[in-house]
């Protein structure tokens, strides 16, 4: 690592080696099965998911656990806007911006009362907010349907680089990105790109007044620091990640309900931020990846272990599944309480409250 950073040739080198990684992921995972291509498309939904709530969570130290609700704003903008159910059929590079824009406005709902609101007291509002959202989605159906209800909304239009009327033959370029494996590198340039505004962020004056925030608001607040402000913008910020990636996941899976956006969901993003290093981008990234691909591992495996060793499966797989992934949290937040790549700041302060 030392070498890494000191040598700028050394860093190119691990740059290109990543980026030639990420390429070829796509078609090693295809020889496995074009579900791990898939598996792998919804877990770069969750690293948008997770960069966006280290935003509100690592930098400015804000506990939210209503983030799923913003995730479903954006995947209901996309549906409603290039879908037939108001028969839009807008191109998706103008509903991603709207559904980023409507979500940033839910975040800032959702900041402006909880200003002086902190730790348990937050995370209750934010978690009540998330489950009004969803039943929300859930009941404007009469008596005018706008979301169609628990039915949810069916046939969301692809993302495409075509005109408005996906249904014409001569649109414009014509690429549709229909399969798992043109979403991937679809979804990789969003991820990259949001990956490279994070680091902008965090080393700004923005990203330094968030974690002098964190750290101590009052002081923060004797410092200079408009702490209302920059509150509202991290709200802001965080949620219109969760919208871009709720219409990438709308588009995806052309058909969601309410029951897609449901309090696990948050629990699960709040874990990857958790677990990979409140903070640290880096390690959100790494604790977003191990979540969505060691429980699929543990799917395809817990099974045919269990019949290799007694014979027939002694405990249902989902559960068994369950159990190891709890138990493995909760090894992790034993031994690694900062996470598995804490940020310098996050480790140092960990290091001060022990005995």
């Amino acid at each position: 690592m030392k070498t890494w950073r000191d040598r700028p040739a050394a860093q190119v080198a691990g740059f290109v080696l990543v980026a030639l990684a990420l390429v070829a992921l796509p078609f090693a995972l295809s020889a496995v099965g074009t579900a791990w291509v898939r598996i792998a498309n919804f877990a770069i939904l969750y690293i948008l998911l997770a960069l966006g709530l280290n935003i509100v969570v690592g930098f400015a130290g804000l506990l939210d656990l209503g983030y799923v609700a913003f995730y479903a704003v954006g995947a209901y903008a996309y549906a409603l806007l290039a879908g037939p159910h108001f028969g839009l059929h807008l191109p998706f590079w103008v509903v991603l911006p709207i559904g980023a824009c409507l979500a940033a406005l839910f975040g800032i709902l959702l900041g402006a009362p909880t200003l002086k609101l902190r730790g348990d007291y937050l995370a209750i509002v934010t978690l009540g907010f998330g489950e009004i959202v969803r039943i929300f989605l859930n009941n404007l159906s009469r008596p005018v349907n706008i979301t169609n209800g628990p039915q949810g909304l069916a046939r969301i239009d692809p993302f495409s680089l075509a005109g408005f009327d996906l249904s014409k033959s001569d649109t414009l370029f014509g690429i549709v990105f229909s399969g798992p494996m043109k979403y991937y590198f679809l979804l990789l340039a969003v991820m990259l790109a949001i990956i490279v505004l994070n680091l902008r962020l965090q080393n700004s004056r923005i990203g330094r007044a968030w974690e002098a925030i964190r750290e101590d608001e009052i002081a923060a607040r004797a410092m200079g620091i408009n702490t209302i402000n920059l509150k509202l913008l991290a709200f802001a910020m965080g949620a219109s990640f969760g919208g871009v990636a709720g219409g990438m996941f709308s588009a995806i899976q052309g058909f969601i309900s309410p029951e897609s956006f449901v309090l696990v969901e948050s629990v699960m993003v709040v874990s990857m931020v958790v677990l990979g290093g409140m903070g640290n981008i880096w390690g959100v990234i790494l604790g977003a990846v191990l979540l969505s691909f060691v429980p699929e591992v543990l799917r395809w495996t817990v099974e045919p272990v269990q019949k290799a060793l007694f014979g027939k499966p002694l405990i249902e797989a989902e559960v068994l599944r369950m159990l190891i992934f709890g138990f493995a949290l909760v090894l992790v937040m034993l031994f690694r309480p900062a996470g598995l790549l804490p940020s310098a700041v996050r480790k140092r302060e960990l290091a001060e409250r022990a005995p």
